[in-house]
């Protein structure tokens, strides 16, 4: 509760007031009935408090300044002072009165009255002999429960888009970049990333021009030549900060939220810099980078050790190390930090109940973190503890990482959101009063999507005491973003972790699960579930992909090419998404591409941010740009984003892909995509179809190797050692 402003606010009673007060408090616990009787209803002779005198006042006052001018024969008008102490002489008199009344003799229950006076008639009527004693041996009635209150149902606005830059920064910044050579179409991009001082900066550091995406090392040392001359040169500071700064962009993309000292001191010397070890001092010194060393946790001495021995821990410690120092960007530090620590809250926050049920639900009931693995027939499982939790009064909500998947029937009950429409404020339960989500139980499907910094928003977001269950199938292609969410909680073991036994029907299932293992089993198909289409090389795959999509697919399983995917290795190469994404458009939806290379109908994959891909239908263009209808409604991509952020999207990666399912896939394997393949790759995009599975095959035996010899790269990341060091117990390994 706020406190009283000071126009409003009672003043505190003086002394005398006080104990006149305290004495009254004193009177009424003498009066107070015998244990076990109810305490009697108030009456409407209660004492006034001052606040009530004083609102009193100020209403006749103002009753008499509304009404006419007063008589010459009314009382004169009273001082604030003299009202106050009329007030209070008011006030002693009532309690004066009020304490004679209670120090008289009581009649016989004359001034009884409420349960007081029901009491005093039922023991008369059982010394009457008309009622039994036993009646008062009832067990009492069960208070009602308070009533939850009610939920907040606004929700907040939408993250603004961050302001355009003006178009004088866009002067300065071309102006600039004209001078360095450098092409005058990345003024927009320089001044999103470097903020409205963009002409500035580069100005006294050529070499910030690296953060501008797509500008490579060689580009920027050629643009810093031609703004400073011969004063710059591979060792110069600025240069190592920046390139620092840009190796750890570039193993974001790859997954990674950090890099060892070696790693980036490696990726310096590639690139010429005389001293890496040097340079990267540098570059921490200046606070472009972060530096990282995760400390062990500290092993007590055993008591039979003798005086002088070293211990085992001893001993580990001088070999130096189990974990190397790490580099990382603020950016995501931080974002793994408050991602562990809100972690750790929701475990420490929850408490633990017995629930009935399933596995599962037992689990959820006694933690506030819980992980359940398993394929896409598992997903019926944390679906079913979503049902049950509702069914007990719980505030419930599933959350997907493909907004295609939120069925008609879910996206009208609102009990399954989009996480991008949960996290924007668009869908969801809304907020209460600081800005926590409305929820008692978080269940997020295709947790293996969740990148660092959209896991750190989601965690922040929930309120102290809410479970969040992490659900999906650990064997797919991690996020495309930077982190290892879900990989990194199973490898902590700091929290209870379910694991489904529920495989994944027919032979789509068997041969998933089979690649799941490490074999590419030849499975039955009698329904042409799974079929191969052998290629000779990228032309012909393009070629017999269109013919799949457009013409053998419809024909033999009743389905429009729309609900089928084409999955391929990369965008690039002669049978990536965009040759494969060409020859579909001209066969499925032919046009003039008069909206900056796109027609309506086109099927096209939409990036907002880095690493989320949306995919959607183009509606028609206007003013403000591209109108696209996706599974989160109707977007508007800017136009002067179509060209960076939009692709035509009937061909994706696996990448883009993961998380969503379609009826019909074709899996694309050129010759030159064997490099690119590995178990993830393959168990992700084969996984994605759920009643038939083409596979244009050109890799000869790469692909049976890839499946049993290639993992994904392990991603360096901070978390599993934060979240050990935050929620390990002492007795854990």
């Amino acid at each position: 509760m706020t406190e009283p402003s000071g126009e409003t606010a009672p003043e505190a009673p003086e002394d005398g007031e006080q104990d006149a007060v305290e004495q009254d408090a004193a009177g009424r616990e003498d009066a107070a009935p015998p244990s076990g009787a109810a305490e009697p209803a108030e009456t409407p002779e209660a004492v006034e408090t001052p606040e009530a005198v004083e609102t009193s006042e100020g209403a006749e006052t103002s009753e008499a300044a509304d009404g006419a001018e007063p008589s010459k024969d009314a009382a004169p008008e009273l001082s604030e002072a003299q009202a106050e102490l009329a007030a209070q002489r008011e006030l002693r008199a009532r309690i004066e009165a009020r304490k004679a009344e209670k120090s008289g003799p009581v009649e016989s229950g004359g001034k009884l009255s409420g349960t007081a006076a029901d009491l005093l008639a039922a023991v008369r009527a059982v010394e009457g002999g008309s009622a039994s004693g036993g009646a008062f041996y009832a067990p009492a009635p069960e208070p009602p429960r308070a009533p939850r209150p009610p939920e907040t149902t606004v929700r907040p606005a939408a993250p603004a888009a961050p302001p355009a830059p003006t178009a004088g920064a866009l002067a300065g910044v071309r102006e600039v970049l004209a001078r360095g050579g450098a092409p005058e179409t990345l003024a927009g991009q320089a001044a999103a990333a470097l903020g409205e001082q963009a002409a500035e900066a580069l100005t006294e550091d050529p070499w910030r021009l690296l953060a501008v995406t797509g500008v490579r090392p060689e580009q920027a040392d050629g643009f810093a030549r031609a703004l400073l001359g011969g004063a710059c040169g591979p060792d110069d500071p600025r240069r190592a900060a920046a390139l620092t700064v840009w190796l750890l962009d570039r193993a974001a993309l790859q997954g990674h939220t950090a890099l060892t000292l070696d790693e980036v001191a490696a990726g310096l010397a590639r690139h010429e810099v005389p001293d890496p070890e040097k340079a990267v001092e540098t570059a921490v010194s200046e606070g472009a980078v972060l530096v990282f060393q995760e400390e062990e946790p500290e092993e007590a001495e055993p008591e039979d050790a003798e005086e002088g021995e070293p211990s085992e821990a001893a001993v580990a410690g001088d070999e130096g190390p189990v974990e190397p120092p790490l580099l990382g960007l603020d950016r995501y530090a931080l974002a793994e930090e408050s991602l562990a620590d809100g972690l750790a809250r929701l475990v420490r926050t929850v408490t633990a109940e017995e629930w009935d049920g399933g596995e599962l639900e037992r689990v959820v009931g006694g933690h506030g973190l819980v992980l359940h693995t398993g394929g896409e027939a598992a997903r019926a499982e944390p679906l079913a503890l979503a049902a049950a939790a509702r069914e007990r009064g719980l505030r419930v909500l599933v959350t997907v990482h493909d907004a295609e998947r939120v069925g008609a029937e879910d996206r009208a009950a609102g009990t399954t959101v989009p996480l991008a429409a949960l996290l924007s404020g668009t869908a969801g339960p809304g907020r209460d009063e600081e800005g926590a989500l409305a929820l008692d139980l978080l269940v997020v499907l295709d947790a293996p999507q969740l990148d660092v910094e959209t896991a750190a928003m989601l965690v922040e977001a929930l309120p102290d005491g809410c479970r969040l269950v992490l659900g999906g199938d650990p064997e797919v292609l991690g996020s495309a973003g930077p982190g290892a969410v879900f990989a990194d909680a199973l490898a902590a073991r700091v929290c209870p972790r379910v694991a489904s036994r529920r495989p994944d029907p027919g032979p789509l299932g068997e041969l998933v699960s089979g690649i799941g293992i490490g074999e590419l089993n030849q499975v039955e198909a009698p329904g042409k579930e799974v079929v191969i289409v052998p290629v000779r090389d990228a032309g012909e795959a393009v070629h017999r992909t269109v013919q799949l999509v457009a013409d053998s697919v419809p024909r033999a399983f009743g389905l429009s090419p729309e609900q089928t995917r084409v999955i391929t290795v990369g965008h690039g190469g002669s049978a990536g998404t965009r040759a494969l994404n060409t020859a579909l458009k001209q066969r499925l939806n032919p046009g003039p591409g008069r909206f900056g290379g796109y027609d309506p109908g086109d099927r096209v994959a939409y990036a907002p941010a880095t690493g989320r891909t949306v995919t959607g239908t183009v509606l028609g263009a206007d003013a403000e740009g591209l109108r696209l209808s996706t599974g989160e409604g109707e977007v508007v991509v800017p136009k002067e984003r179509v060209e960076s952020a939009l692709r035509h999207g009937w061909a994706l990666t696996a990448h883009q892909a993961a998380g969503g399912r379609w009826p019909a896939v074709v899996v694309v394997l050129p010759g030159d995509a064997a490099p690119g393949l590995s178990r993830p790759w393959v168990y992700t995009a084969f996984g994605r179809a759920e009643r038939h599975l083409s596979v244009v095959h050109g890799v000869d035996q790469a692909l049976p190797r890839s499946v049993a010899e290639v993992l994904a790269p392990a991603r360096t990341t901070r978390l599993r050692p934060l979240l050990i060091g935050l929620l390990a117990t002492p007795d854990e390994e």
